[in-house]
């Protein structure tokens, strides 16, 4: 309880200074939202100032900032400028996508990675262990926006077994049909995420295992006759787990900053999308909704992450 209290201040904490730097970085941009009507002769400069005054925009910026905060707190992130909708109800009608790419994204990371990284360790100089080094290169240096556009070319276009884009092609009737369409139209994204982060994290947890191997515990555990599973099982996973969570927690920020290039070229309509056109229109209240949202939900992944880790290891104690 006393980690968790202390990450839980240290959430609100940074939370703040994202919101106070995003708020900052967002109106020093040039330009805005009302740049178009300034320039048309049929909006009169009355008009724009009308609906700046409507939106809070005639307030000085240190009482914008805080008006906006004290909505936060109630969970209110304003009106699109775009849309008239609420900020809060469009986010949450595109974030159960975004939030599906992604976890099923870290869960298959972290399974494929510990497969091959542990494989390879104990495999060392082999085939499998050559192939895994060479698959590893070209996941970390191969471009998330290349792939996409490569796979598209390949699978939609040329073959046309996948599809282009989108996230349906049948109506949503609720049927067993619907779901299966809708997963495999996720086929492609989800597998340019996995593609993208199993690299780094191969050869990091093959590296661990080397070390692991090393030690003297494993050792001992091989002269008192243990198969391979057991040791595994008892001596190499525990001692993975640690590091290994910690780096997925680490990792979230890009895999979450990756859904904006994966859903814009796949015109899915997750928060990536919705950010990228809100960006696009200078759309102010939304922008400023969608990094919040996304700094809470990587701050929260972070600290389930160490509270994972406090479990698997009741002596770990956050310094």
């Amino acid at each position: 309880m006393k980690l968790f209290f202390k990450k839980l201040l240290y959430l609100i904490t940074m939370l703040f200074i994202i919101s106070l730097i995003s708020f900052i970085a967002i109106n020093a941009a040039p330009n805005s939202f009302f740049a178009s009507g300034e320039l048309n002769p049929n909006i009169t400069p009355e008009s724009i100032e009308q609906l700046k005054a409507i939106y809070g925009l005639d307030k000085p910026l240190y009482i914008q900032f805080f008006s906006w905060i004290y909505s936060i707190i109630q969970l209110d992130f304003g009106i699109s400028f775009a849309s008239g909708e609420m900020v809060k109800n469009e986010i949450l009608s595109r974030i159960p996508v975004t939030l599906t790419i992604n976890i099923i994204s870290m869960v298959l990371i972290f399974i494929i990675s510990l497969y091959f990284g542990i494989k390879s360790a104990l495999n060392k100089n082999s085939f499998f262990d050559r192939f895994t080094g060479q698959l590893s290169l070209l996941s970390f240096s191969m471009p998330s926006f290349y792939l996409a556009l490569l796979l598209v070319l390949i699978f939609a276009i040329n073959f046309e077994i996948l599809p282009i884009a989108g996230l349906h092609s049948v109506p949503n009737d609720g049927s067993l049909n619907y779901y299966l369409d809708y997963a495999w139209h996720l086929v492609l994204p989800i597998f340019i995420i996995v593609f993208g982060g199993i690299g780094s994290l191969i050869l990091y947890i093959r590296g661990l295992t080397l070390e692991i191997l090393k030690s003297d515990y494993i050792f001992f555990a091989r002269a008192r006759g243990l198969t391979q599973k057991q040791i595994l099982r008892f001596y190499i996973l525990p001692n993975l787990y640690p590091p290994v969570i910690t780096l997925l927690g680490l990792s979230l920020p890009g895999i979450i900053g990756g859904s904006v290039i994966l859903e814009t070229i796949f015109s899915i309509d997750g928060m990536g999308l919705l950010f990228y056109q809100s960006a696009l229109s200078h759309d102010y209240p939304v922008i400023m909704g969608i990094l919040i949202i996304g700094a809470f939900l990587t701050l929260i992944g972070n600290m389930i992450a160490d509270l994972v880790l406090l479990k698997l290891n009741p002596n770990y104690e956050e310094k």
